[in-house]
Parts: C-alpha cells; sequence; structure tokens
C-alpha cells in the first residue's frame, strides 16, 4: 500500500500557495495508482514531530501497512534537517521513500544532497520567522497594536489596528480601582472585590462567570489603562512546541530587558494619581488584608517596630489575671528568622494615638500639605549623584567603543592589555549599574509621596462626609488605610506614621 504525506501551515500556505490539494495531487499523480492511503496535517508547524497524520504513518509504516511514502518535498515532512534525517531512516527501514520534487538517493552524493536541501530549508524557516518578528517589531514602533490582545475595557480596531475603549468594561474597570483605593464598607481587598464582581454577575472578557482573584491584581496592575501598552516585553520563542513537551522540558515565557519594550499609546481609563496609589496599595495588600482574625485590630498589618524591623502583630495576653490586647513584634511560630526584641504597646493607647493623628490631618490637610511644601526638597543629593552615575556609564560604554575599535586597526597594540583594560571597565559598569539602580528605586519611592497631598485631600472629604454615628470600627480602618504605609514604634513607645 502507498502513503502520501501532505503538511501545510497557515503562513506557508498564504506565502507559497502550498495548497493541500496541489499536494495531494502531485503525490497521486507520482503514485500512478487509486490504491493509496492520504496522511494530511493542515496548519501544523514542520518544526515539530508530534503530529497527529505524520504519527499514525509512522505507526502504519512501522507495522508494514504502508510501503511506499510518497511527499512532495523534503520540507514538507519536516523544517529541521536533524527531524528529516530521523523520519527519513525510520521509514527507509520499512518502506520507500520518494519525493515528487526531486529524485532521493542512499549514495553518499544522494545523501549529501539531501542533507543540504534540509539544511537550506531549516535555514529559510529561521529566516522566514526572523522577517516576521522584524516586521512586526516595525510595526509596534510605527504605534500600531498588532492584534486583539483581549485587554479588558478595550476592544480592536482591526482596520486603525488600535484598542478603543469599551464603554461599559471601561466602567468595570474604573469600579475596581475605585473598590481597591477608596474606603468603603462595600469590599474588602482583592478577593472581596473578585467576589462582587462574581455576585453581580458581571461577565469576564472570555464571558466567564465567575471572576478569579489573580484577574482582579492583573488588571490593577496594568499600565495600558494609563495610556501605556507594551509590546515586545515577552519573549515566547520556542513555546510553539510546548503542546509536545513534558511539563519539566516546556519552554517558559520571558520578559525581556525592559529598554526592548515598545509602547504604544492608547485611550486611558485611569488616571495616573489613581493608578500609583493602587501600585502602593497592592505592595502592601498581603499584610493589609491578611486573614480575618479571632480579634479584629485596627492596626492589623500596618505596625513594625523601629528597633529590630519585625512586623507588630495584636494579641490577647493575661496580665495579672486580667487579660490586655497589645501589639508585640516578639514571633513565638516554630523557624521565625527573627524572635523580635520584646517591644510591645497596648492596643488601645496605639489606636487611639494614631487615630488622634489622622483625624488632626483629615481636619486639616491643607495646613499638612502647606508643612509638606515647606520642607526642603529630600533627596538632592541621591538625584545629582544619580546623574553622575549615567555621565559615567556613558563614558564607560564611550571608552569601551573606543578601545575595541583600538584593537581592531592597530596591530602594534598588546591585546592583553587592551583586554585588561576592557575587563576593568566591564566591572566598574557591574557596579555602578547596581548603585543606579538602587538610587532609582529609593528615588521612585521618594517621587511616590509626592501624591500623598492628593490622597490626603480625598480620604479628608471622605471623613468629613461622615456623621460621628457613622464613625464604625471597620470605617476607621478603611480611612486609615487609605493613606497610611507603616506606623513604626519604638521601645519607649513613640510612633513615627508614613503615608503612602
Amino acid at each position: 500500500m502507498i502513503g502520501i504525506y501532505a503538511r501545510v501551515s497557515t503562513e506557508e500556505q498564504a506565502r507559497s500557495g502550498y495548497s493541500l490539494k496541489e499536494q495531494l495531487r502531485a503525490c497521486r499523480e507520482k503514485a500512478a495508482t487509486s490504491e493509496v492511503i492520504e496522511y494530511v496535517d493542515e496548519g501544523l508547524s514542520g518544526e515539530f514531530l508530534d503530529r497527529p497524520a505524520l504519527t499514525r504513518l509512522r505507526k502504519d509504516v512501522r507495522e508494514g501497512i504502508i510501503k511506499v511514502v510518497i511527499c512532495l518535498d523534503p520540507d514538507r515532512l519536516s523544517r529541521k534537517l536533524m527531524n528529516q534525517l530521523i523520519l527519513s531512516e525510520e521509514i527507509e527501514k520499512k518502506a520507500q521513500l520518494i519525493f515528487v520534487n526531486g529524485e532521493y538517493q542512499r549514495t553518499p552524493e544522494g545523501m549529501l544532497f539531501y542533507q543540504m536541501r534540509g539544511a537550506i530549508a531549516e535555514f529559510e524557516k529561521a529566516k522566514i520567522t526572523e522577517r516576521m518578528s522584524r516586521g512586526r517589531r516595525e510595526k509596534a514602533r510605527q504605534g500600531k497594536v498588532l492584534r486583539d490582545f483581549q485587554v479588558y475595557g478595550y476592544s480592536y480596531d482591526k482596520e486603525e489596528e488600535q484598542f478603543i475603549i469599551h464603554e461599559y468594561e471601561a466602567k468595570v474597570v474604573k469600579l475596581i480601582f475605585e473598590l481597591f483605593t477608596r474606603p468603603n464598607e462595600l469590599v474588602k481587598g482583592i478577593n472581596g472585590i473578585a467576589k462582587y464582581l462574581t455576585n453581580q454577575g458581571i461577565p469576564t472578557k472570555r464571558n466567564a462567570k465567575q471572576w478569579h482573584r489573580q484577574v482582579v491584581r492583573q488588571i490593577l496592575m496594568n499600565r495600558v489603562y494609563v495610556g501605556e501598552f507594551y509590546q515586545n516585553r515577552w519573549n515566547t520563542e520556542g513555546m510553539l512546541g510546548n503542546k509536545y513537551k513534558s511539563s519539566d522540558e516546556r519552554v517558559k515565557m520571558k520578559e525581556r530587558p525592559k529598554q526592548e519594550w515598545i509602547r504604544v499609546p492608547c485611550p486611558a481609563i485611569i488616571d495616573e494619581e489613581q493608578f500609583e496609589h493602587a501600585q502602593a496599595l497592592l505592595k502592601q495588600s498581603r499584610r493589609r488584608w491578611s486573614g480575618i482574625k479571632k480579634n479584629e485590630y485596627l492596626l492589623s498589618g500596618l505596625v513594625r517596630c523601629a528597633e529590630c524591623g519585625n512586623t507588630m502583630t495584636g494579641r490577647k495576653s493575661k496580665n495579672w489575671g486580667t487579660y490586655v490586647f497589645e501589639y508585640t513584634d516578639v514571633k513565638n511560630t516554630a523557624g521565625a528568622k527573627h524572635k523580635g526584641c520584646g517591644n510591645r504597646i497596648k492596643c488601645e493607647e496605639l489606636d487611639e494615638m494614631v487615630w488622634e493623628t489622622i483625624k488632626e490631618w483629615l481636619n486639616n490637610p491643607k495646613e499638612i500639605a502647606a508643612t509638606l511644601d515647606d520642607e526642603e526638597e529630600p533627596y538632592s543629593y541621591e538625584r545629582t549623584e544619580l546623574d553622575r552615575i549615567v555621565h559615567e556609564l556613558n563614558r564607560i560604554r564611550s571608552g569601551r567603543k573606543k578601545l575595541l575599535n583600538l584593537l581592531m586597526v592597530d596591530d602594534a597594540i598588546e591585546e592583553q592589555d587592551i583586554r585588561e583594560k576592557l575587563r576593568e571597565l566591564k566591572e566598574n559598569e557591574q557596579e555602578l549599574i547596581k548603585r543606579k539602580e538602587k538610587l532609582e528605586e529609593l528615588l521612585t519611592e521618594t517621587d511616590q509621596n509626592q501624591l500623598s497631598e492628593n490622597l490626603m485631600q480625598k480620604a479628608s472629604e471622605y471623613y468629613l462626609s461622615l456623621s460621628k454615628n457613622e464613625l464604625s470600627h471597620d470605617v476607621k480602618k478603611d480611612v486609615i488605610r487609605s493613606v497610611v504605609k507603616e506606623i513604626r514604634v519604638t521601645v519607649d513607645n513613640k510612633i513615627d506614621i508614613y503615608t503612602l
């Protein structure tokens, strides 16, 4: 029995005209008989061996059902030379392998020609992939969105190749940010938002009924909502074949260096201030909204010991036969890295101190803002140092280029000296980059503090809109979390409050 194998991938069919009908017609003519079995893989890459029709063909060849295999061209079997050689050797152990375009002979010359064609096919595949990737990157640099990325809050305009705001979904996005960044009694944290959206019957982008906390988190972290969409961010090379590989062999998606990302502007849904507020809350959400305890503490997740750095958690302790509630840095759990220095303060005392301070701020937000404005600009040295480091890095990179050019054009120069100097420059560059990253992280935190004035104003408006009867424990807790990042307590019970 004669077996005919045909394969086409979508891009090949459009580019090269390798239609399945053409392949099958040419192979039938070569077979010159109607007694054939056709094995057809449609829309599958030739890079991988695990294809349904090819797998059936190999099985039938091993079992002796197929004695002759006809294929239009070697690259229909595979686009990789190694796989071509594996398949041809496997088939020829039990059957005869025939190609329509060119004879295949088991001679040294025939094998050389066959391997050359396979190498060329593999090279062509790599070049096609490279050209397509380069084309997509260039398109992205022109401000085009390459495809519908299914971003919640947006629809995709195929003609303009741009995102456009989906009015209903955009309202849900705004609701998510409002629920997360503003004090409210409706929901608590990311998990609460996910449950609320599910209970309200709001569908996800894929029309699923169930919202998961990770989906909400991804929305809160996505800069597309402030008008910044990034393409060429993820390297997915090799992932196409993951479905054919075992779990430990699968290629993982990797994030490219930030300088390779391509920013494409798109319509904003959320303002920058609210987005940055959400990021600040996200960094601490695990501490701030940790599971519900048996006893509720007003400052749970916000208190830290100023002496040893341990978090201070609420607990009920017995003192001379009387139970008292306190915040303490003592860690009694097995395996705790730091047991704490024994700092403790009564919950009632600390709660009152913090709440009185917050009340003063909320009642006089403009005075607090004026005080902050009068302060001397912080971290002026760090900003100057960062400028110096950037200048020094540019000087090092320029010097390295000059040394490399000198090494290529001047034979009289001692190569070892040049290489030693290059190594020294590389070490200096790495040290400067580490220092630069630390300074940038520090200055990013200080820039974040510039949002405090507006956040305080909004929290103040919310607080002043409430009557004293509405100031329940939960409302106070939400108000405090809307402006406070951390509270540090010394052993003599002095406190420092750090705002978001």
